[in-house]
């Protein structure tokens, strides 16, 4: 390894640090399609689950076996019928259906069990759990077709699901589901997945699919979808997404739906995409997140006022600088604020000065304070700083330096400020320097 080679890892693997924490004894429910198992970085993925759980986060497989399906059904010389996606599993079909999902089960206990010196797997010793943990109904009859065997989640048994969890084993489950009369029913994966996710309350939801996550019209990548964006994307776009992606997306959506607060799509073809996503700043992939409630976005005009009544008491305790409404209203445009029912919680600005930019008036509403709002604004500001260019972030504070140190700032002096700011310190407020690279 070259010394750039060492200072790149040993870079890249300080700035997961916070990720690992904050990661650290949370529950992820992880929806990986059959086509994944027979992808050539199948064996990849598996490494990357193995860390996972090696560094404390608390995971839930669900593995789908469409192909596998596929491919038993036609070595019997049984062709499958689909109504609106979804499979037709009659009885004549459904030991089939059983053996190949069978199969894909065993595919992933076996790889979770590898544990060969000189492997990323050895000394992982990985406990795996699979078990009777749906109970499935059936579909039935829909637009006059009976789907027969195909069913759908019923119920999750959460208890036991998460006793499993706590018992540090990784939960394996395959899209099969039982009746409390015996039956067996096929089930959508992705249906298993989101039910799950949202019954042991998990705190994401990562479905691996075949492409990066949501395009926009101009062939970017989305890195972020607020839920409302979501459902609307999915209206005007399903149709140009491929089959996984869409059904990967709508369980994203579903799921923040019923409370998960983030679900991410990450492409099961590119090596490192997992661990990509959930450590580092920008993520490879896309994420939905549940924002019903808040909602974080760029100010206007009409939320001068409630800016003001905001960062009112702060000034007059001396954290923040005096603004009036004028120059508020003038400056508007580098704001950004959390809004929860028509009030603003949370603000804070961004002035650019070149490759520089100073973050500026962070505050939050003192009846929500500590929920980490300011943290967000802080990513969403970074995010934006580092779109136009700018590479260092800097603050000038009074009273809140541990914060800002806890956000990653270091202490700096006034001779380094932009020459444009330096000329308008204030000698008597003394307010101390903290820079933030992030280019």
């Amino acid at each position: 390894m070259s010394d750039e080679q060492q200072q790149d890892y040993v870079k890249w693997f300080r700035h997961s640090s916070p990720y690992i924490n904050a990661h650290r004894g949370k529950t992820f429910v992880v929806m990986l399609p059959g086509e994944a198992l027979r992808d050539g970085n199948f064996s990849n993925i598996i490494h990357d689950l193995a860390l996972l759980s090696s560094l404390g986060v608390r995971l839930v497989l669900v593995h789908g076996a469409r192909p596998q399906i596929d491919s038993r059904l036609a070595r019997d010389n049984r062709q499958s019928q689909f109504h609106k996606r979804l499979r037709i599993t009659d009885t004549a079909s459904l030991e089939g259906v059983m053996q190949a999902i069978g199969e894909a089960r065993i595919t992933m206990e076996a790889a979770l069990s590898t544990g060969l010196p000189n492997s990323p797997m050895h000394g992982s010793r990985i406990e795996v759990i699979s078990g009777n943990f749906i109970s499935a109904m059936p579909l039935g009859v829909l637009d006059g077709i009976d789907l027969q065997h195909t069913g759908k989640v019923r119920r999750v048994n959460a208890r036991q699901l998460t006793r499993s969890l706590d018992a540090g084993a990784i939960a394996l489950l395959s899209p099969l589901g039982y009746s409390a009369t015996g039956e067996v029913f096929n089930l959508s994966y992705s249906d298993v997945a989101t039910q799950v996710a949202s019954a042991i309350q998990a705190d994401k939801l990562l479905a691996y699919c075949d492409s990066d996550g949501a395009y926009n019209e101009h062939g970017e990548l989305m890195r972020q979808l607020p839920l409302a964006q979501c459902k609307d994307y999915l209206a005007a776009r399903a149709g140009q997404l491929t089959d996984m992606t869409r059904q990967a997306l709508e369980s994203a959506y579903s799921s923040c739906l019923q409370g998960v607060q983030r679900a991410q799509l990450v492409n099961f073809a590119s090596d490192g995409a997992l661990l990509g996503e959930l450590f580092t700043r920008d993520g490879q992939g896309t994420m939905v997140y549940s924002g019903q409630y808040e909602q974080l976005r760029t100010a206007t005009i009409d939320d001068v006022g409630g800016i003001i009544e905001l960062i009112a008491p702060l000034e007059e305790q001396g954290i923040l600088v005096r603004r009036s409404r004028e120059l508020l209203e003038t400056e508007i445009k580098q704001f950004h604020v959390m809004e929860k029912d028509g009030t603003i919680i949370a603000c804070a600005a961004l002035y650019p000065y070149d490759d520089v930019a100073e973050l500026a008036c962070v505050a939050t509403h003192p009846d929500y304070r500590k929920g980490g709002r300011a943290g967000q604004l802080l990513e969403q500001l970074e995010q934006q700083a580092r779109r136009h260019g700018t590479r260092t972030l800097f603050v000038l504070t009074t009273q809140t330096a541990h914060w800002f140190i806890e956000h990653g700032f270091v202490p700096g002096d006034i001779e380094q400020l932009p020459l444009q700011r330096r000329s308008l310190y204030n000698y008597q407020r003394g307010s101390k320097v903290f820079f933030k690279e992030i280019g």
